[in-house]
């Protein structure tokens, strides 16, 4: 019985695979951290939008008249919207200057 072939033992790799390894290790976290950054950014934008249309979906099972929450996130996508198109990276600084 061939144990090694068994449990995938493959041998001693080079130097050059277990950097290959850590390199590809490192790109998958930088990946990984920029997604969580943008979805961080897009909840922040839409986070009221989303909690108002689940609010309004489960008032609406529950048997009782959602349109008030319905509204509610219509204003808040509206209102994200405008934040979005107001805030860029050129006037970015601006906007952290004045306190928005």
């Amino acid at each position: 019985m061939n144990f090694a072939r068994i449990f995938g033992w493959r041998g001693p790799q080079s130097h050059q695979q277990t950097a290959q390894k850590g390199q590809g290790m490192v790109e998958y976290v930088i990946i990984v951290a920029l997604v969580a950054v943008a979805a961080i950014g897009v909840f922040q934008l839409f986070g009221q939008v989303i909690r108002s249309q689940t609010a309004a979906i489960a008032l609406e099972l529950a048997g009782e008249d959602g349109t008030e929450m319905s509204q509610q996130a219509g204003a808040s996508a509206q209102s994200a919207t405008e934040q979005s198109e107001a805030k860029g990276l050129q006037n970015f600084t601006g906007n952290a200057q004045s306190g928005q």
